[in-house]
């Protein structure tokens, strides 16, 4: 017996091998395929939209981007790209967005939504590279990277100058508003940071700067107070008593003229990202 059952063993490994490996074969043989292969296009367009309309947007995307791959050219394809681009940004894919984006410009330069396409392009590169940041540590955008930023604020300038007829033009122009006092702001907390620090001139270059490049937004005044504030601490009477004239004249009621300006939490640590402020 105990030989017969020591020539057994092998027989029953191999036994168990072929029906783990026969296991995985009949699974593989269910294993569902992609529901939308080979599908006509039509119905792949109407399947794609419905789920745009149910507010589905990752299917959506997956649904348009199997449309595009099967039917590379003709009409749906210029309205899929269109609608997945947009599924994309409602999904919060902006990089996807983006790129869908470009992609149809390039192919389509004189589409008649074109401009629609460049104005969903600012949108998606106004949320790109910031929502991680924004949910994580609640930070506001002028203490971040602004390089897709400024992409946004030239779609929408695209927009503005461009198609000045179109019905996106007019929100375009106040997202340029919008954006620019943002960029005005980064300067200014730039230049504050630079104070904190005790780099005078640093930070009067910042004020400077902001003042020359970004003039009446909503932080010109605050940079005047900051080039006062500097001159003051580098002790140069006269540039601070100039720039004490321009602010009282401009904003009489502004808190550096009584000494309350900057003040609160330190610089430092309202921009230091992983601060919850």
């Amino acid at each position: 017996m105990p030989a017969r059952s020591t020539l057994l063993r092998p027989a029953l490994l191999v036994a168990l091998v072929i029906a783990a490996s026969g296991c995985s074969g009949v699974k593989g043989m269910f294993k569902d395929k992609d529901k939308n292969e080979g599908l006509p296009v039509s119905q792949l367009y109407d399947k794609a939209h419905g789920s745009m309309e149910q507010g589905r947007w990752s299917t959506a995307v997956e649904t348009f981007g199997r449309l595009i791959a099967q039917y590379p050219y003709g009409p749906y394809t210029e309205q899929a790209l269109m609608e997945q681009a947009y599924a994309e940004h409602k999904a919060g894919k902006y990089d996807e967005a983006v790129s869908t984006i470009d992609r149809f410009i390039r192919t389509y330069p004189t589409h008649k939504n074109i401009a629609y396409l460049y104005y969903l392009r600012g949108l998606s590169n106004m949320s790109r590279n910031t929502v991680f940041l924004s949910k994580a540590f609640k930070l506001d955008m002028s203490t971040r990277d602004l390089q897709a930023p400024q992409q946004a604020y030239n779609d929408f300038n695209i927009v503005a100058t461009r198609y000045p007829n179109s019905r996106y033009q007019a929100d375009a122009r106040q997202r340029m508003i919008f954006l620019r006092n943002e960029f005005a702001r980064f300067e200014l907390n730039t230049g504050l940071y630079y104070l904190q620090r005790g780099a005078w001139v640093s930070a009067a270059d910042r004020a400077t700067f902001l003042l020359e490049t970004y003039p009446q937004t909503a932080y010109q005044n605050d940079a005047v107070a900051l080039l006062a504030e500097s001159y003051t601490r580098m002790g140069n009477a006269t540039l601070a008593a100039d720039a004490k004239r321009v602010l009282q004249q401009n904003d009489p009621q502004h808190p550096w003229l009584a000494g309350n300006w900057p003040k609160g939490k330190g610089i430092i640590a309202r921009l230091n990202p992983l601060n919850g402020n």
